[in-house]
């Protein structure tokens, strides 16, 4: 197909221009620009529940998955006048209008620019400083299977609850499961992290053998509780987004019930709109009853008086006030042996007997979508 041919799509009573619509962005499965356009406009009802008001980073593979994604915080200059956004403000002073999707033609106009999955940030447009959901990420270190981060999600589920908190889990479309849970917009990002990172310690009391909170990679073993994924500016894939793995995997929204047994597998691009025609969104009524995080607050508090201060932060932030020192933990001659009360999360590798990742260094590259330095560059 000439590079000039194009299709015009009517989605949401607009009409949407897709050029190149033959492009294979899947070459194992032949799965096309088109093909992706299509899964949108069938699942925006869904997907939308977890876009809609929210600021969206655009992660554009122009050439399908085979090469590296630009991240585009901006949108371009020239943009149909139907095009929703929000203005988001830097540290320096300076702004950018970032995509907004308010509908199924928002979907197919980003698909045009190459974006395979939206990244949207916690917070709504009215409000950008007070999120209204904390993001569990379970990230499995290497050579950890995929059951061990199915049973690690259960315990993140029984720790919300003993909180008064509702988490909806969702596969990352990788190889984690994400935990997303509503709250009321009432605290800042500081407060968020606080609460989500009071959240990875318990988890770790809990389930020593399958997780972790530590932020070090020559400390983790099993299954990290990234808890970092809620400090300003990071973003994570949303729900039903498809994933630039070569079998187009989705991050799919799931039944607690569902989880012992889920592959992840299984919901992909062709699969997932009849998942939803037959079972269902289990997130449906996510927004339905946002919650506190006062509990975890009180969690927080007691860690913190029993010698359980902050956590190391990304490389990209600066030093925060009462983090501790930014210096890899095989290198640090005066770290403290013990902190906090028995059982809790130490400095110094994972429990006896169980074996962590190698530490690549501070700031290596994260996965894709993590994190990474341009992420929060202001381009």
């Amino acid at each position: 197909m000439a590079k000039s041919e194009y299709t015009m799509l009517e989605v949401a009573g607009r009409e949407v221009r897709l050029s190149n619509p033959a492009k294979v962005y899947f070459p194992k499965p032949g799965w096309t620009k088109l093909d992706l356009a299509q899964y949108y406009v069938e699942v925006a009802d869904a997907a939308l529940i977890h876009l809609r008001e929210r600021p969206t980073v655009m992660k554009r593979f122009v050439n399908g998955i085979m090469e590296d994604p630009i991240w585009q915080k901006r949108v371009p200059a020239r943009v149909p006048d139907w095009l929703e956004t929000a203005t988001v403000a830097f540290p320096s002073g300076r702004t950018a209008e970032e995509l907004v999707a308010a509908d199924a033609a928002h979907l197919a106009w980003a698909v045009n620019l190459g974006v395979i999955d939206f990244n949207p940030w916690p917070a709504r447009r009215d409000d950008l400083d007070h999120p209204d959901e904390l993001r569990v990420d379970l990230d499995p270190t290497p050579g950890v299977g995929w059951d061990e981060v199915r049973r690690t999600a259960l315990v993140v589920r029984d720790v919300l609850a003993d909180h008064g908190l509702r988490g909806y889990p969702k596969t990352s479309g990788s190889k984690g499961i994400h935990v997303n849970v509503r709250i009321e917009p009432r605290w800042d990002f500081l407060e968020v992290r606080r609460a989500a990172l009071a959240l990875a310690r318990e988890v770790e009391r809990r389930a020593p053998e399958l997780a972790t909170s530590k932020w070090w990679k020559e400390e983790r073993h099993g299954v990290f509780v990234d808890y970092n994924q809620n400090a300003r500016d990071r973003t994570v894939a949303s729900c039903y987004s498809v994933r630039p793995t070569v079998d187009a995997r989705v991050s799919c929204a799931l039944d607690w019930d569902e989880v012992p047994d889920v592959e992840a597998g299984d919901l992909r691009l062709d699969t997932v709109p009849e998942r939803l025609r037959t079972v269902g969104d289990p997130s449906a009524t996510i927004d339905d009853e946002p919650g506190s995080l006062d509990s975890l607050h009180e969690l927080a508090r007691r860690d913190e008086e029993e010698g359980l201060g902050d956590a190391p932060w990304p490389p990209h932030f600066p030093k925060q006030r009462n983090e501790p020192k930014r210096v890899q933990p095989s290198r640090d001659r005066d770290r403290p042996t013990q902190r906090g009360r028995i059982g809790d999360p130490q400095p110094g590798g994972p429990p006896p007997g169980v074996r962590g990742g190698l530490q690549q260094g501070f700031g290596a590259k994260p996965r894709s979508g993590q994190g990474h330095e341009h992420e929060f560059d202001e381009r």
